[in-house]
């Protein structure tokens, strides 16, 4: 396994990382023993850094990570990295209700999630979404007075724009931002990439894969269950789904004439951007299952060229994508997206 330094200040970790949200919440029911599975047979491969948030199915996701490492062997159990967010407001329903950063409550989460967890440190946490009501520096502070006692080692960010990004490294050491970067979502190549390069911040991207839309296994005819959040979204909408569809067939006839499947040349493509501009990127899998696992292993080994960069982004320019990201009333807490 390759690995990667997640900026001048952060640690050394697999060149792909796990993201385990899909394996407890949002994109419908899961499967509790593949799930753990899957997180073993990526620790086996040796991939270190395992994503998640506390909000995730209120706290299921951080234990089933818990469960997971419990019950793998010692010498992979150590090298795991956990990366967690924190911040997000949920009710008994489900619901979303906003977002806490206040110092004291980035204490409190941190306090559950490494109950939860099973370790006695965080290798690195973020707030999910920044606080409105709350200046980053006082966030940031507070996740610094955590890695001072030892319960955190790393600082991370999530969906921030520039400013805030380099108002939080001035407050103090930020590893990584972790923000959502595929082809059909690049809207931060150009200010929060060059940013984030400058600062020696490196980036954790999620949604290489646009949650399943371009990597090749997704059906035009699919039936959407009613707790998949893909259901909501507007890309997977009418229209907007067939036109995305369509760029992702484009995409096939690349990865058709490199061996290689749809999903392989797209997280490659991700694989590609660190070098290109100037930042260390890291992608993060959304892997359920150990076939999908062993899929997006196989972008480590599909090797882009000049030639193939080129067909891929006339394949799927910029802003090919029908469709926001989220939905209207998630966009607004991204302050990455002002």
């Amino acid at each position: 396994m390759r690995t990667r330094t997640l900026g001048t200040k952060g640690p050394r970790v697999s060149a792909l990382g796990l993201g385990c949200m899909g394996m407890s919440a949002l994109y419908g029911d899961a499967d509790r023993d593949e799930s753990i599975a899957t997180i073993h047979a990526a620790l086996d491969a040796g991939v270190t850094l395992l994503d998640t948030g506390d909000f995730y199915a209120m706290g299921h996701n951080e234990m089933l990570i818990g469960e997971a490492l419990r019950s793998a062997p010692a010498s992979a159990r150590e090298q795991a990295l956990t990366s967690v967010k924190f911040g997000a407001l949920r009710d008994p329903d489900g619901g979303w209700s906003g977002y806490d950063g206040r110092p004291a409550a980035v204490k409190n989460f941190a306090a559950y999630s490494l109950q939860r967890l099973g370790v006695d440190h965080i290798d690195i946490y973020r707030i999910a979404r920044v606080d409105p009501d709350v200046p980053i520096e006082e966030t940031v502070g507070a996740i610094a007075e955590l890695v001072e006692a030892g319960h955190v080692r790393h600082i991370g960010l999530s969906e921030v724009g520039a400013a805030t990004l380099r108002r939080a490294v001035a407050t103090a050491p930020v590893s990584d931002l972790q923000i959502e970067y595929s082809l059909i979502s690049r809207g931060i190549e150009a200010e929060i990439l060059p940013a984030a390069g400058e600062l020696g911040v490196g980036v954790t991207a999620y949604g290489v894969l646009s949650r399943g839309l371009i990597s090749g296994h997704f059906a035009r005819d699919r039936q959407l269950a009613a707790n998949d959040f893909r259901g909501m979204s507007p890309r997977f909408q009418g229209d907007n789904l067939r036109h995305n569809l369509d760029l992702v067939e484009a995409l096939r006839e690349i990865a058709e004439r490199k061996g290689v499947s749809v999903a392989q040349i797209a997280i490659a493509w991700v694989l590609a951007q660190g070098g290109r501009r100037g930042v260390e990127i890291v992608p993060l899998v959304g892997a359920r299952t150990r076939e999908r696992l062993a899929e997006a292993l196989g972008a480590l080994d599909v090797e882009l060229g000049a030639d193939d960069l080129a067909a891929i982004e006339a394949a799927v320019p910029v802003g090919a994508a029908a469709g926001e990201r989220y939905p209207a009333a998630q966009m607004a807490h991204l302050d990455s997206e002002r």
